[in-house]
């Protein structure tokens, strides 16, 4: 299972909490586009987000959107400077930050995150040669849930856009082949 890490958004660029109608960069996309040979015809799946259809299509793919692979929702942050939320809700940051079940914000945590994931790989273990595109915190839930990791451990985990993430299926589980390679840029 290759992921794919959507192309970079201005609100990645200013520091934001996810929102799902940012437009993926114009530049990335046609990075993108250079990768499209090597997924052409692998079944493929998106998370909702704008920038992970943009980037599935620029892909070459013919991606079914899967509303679980989107990121965690971040409820009333969403959309937000981090710099902002950590100035007006330190205390609700910070436990959000140390607690993978927390969603001081209204929306989703962390480790219901991690669970939809998890449970969403395990159903398309017939179909390993696939392609996700969606963006970091769902390949982390999978990285987690492939490593025995918890939402804080597999939150260390450096992902750049348009990197790429692969898990391969065995008789056990997962096992993780690579993680972000930068093979786009």
């Amino acid at each position: 299972m290759l992921f794919v890490r959507q192309a970079t958004t201005p609100g990645m660029r200013a520091a934001r909490f996810p929102a799902d109608d940012d437009d993926a960069d114009a530049a990335d996309l046609a990075r993108a586009a250079a990768l499209g040979p090597a997924v052409a015809g692998a079944v493929a799946w998106a998370a909702p987000a704008l920038a992970a259809r943009q980037t599935a299509t620029a892909l070459g793919l013919d991606a079914r959107v899967v509303p679980t692979l989107a990121e965690a929702d971040c409820g009333r942050w969403r959309g937000l400077p981090y710099e902002r939320v950590a100035r007006e809700e330190p205390d609700a940051l910070a436990s959000w930050l140390s607690d993978p079940h927390a969603a001081p914000h209204g929306g989703e945590s962390r480790a219901a995150l991690a669970i939809r994931v998890a449970a969403w790989l395990d159903s398309v273990r017939e179909e390993p040669g696939g392609v996700v595109v969606c963006d970091a915190g769902a390949i982390r839930a999978g990285l987690g849930h492939a490593l025995g990791l918890d939402p804080l451990g597999a939150g260390r985990i450096d992902l750049a856009p348009l990197s790429t993430t692969e898990l391969a299926v065995t008789r056990e589980g997962w096992r993780v082949t690579h993680v972000n390679r930068k093979v786009l840029f």
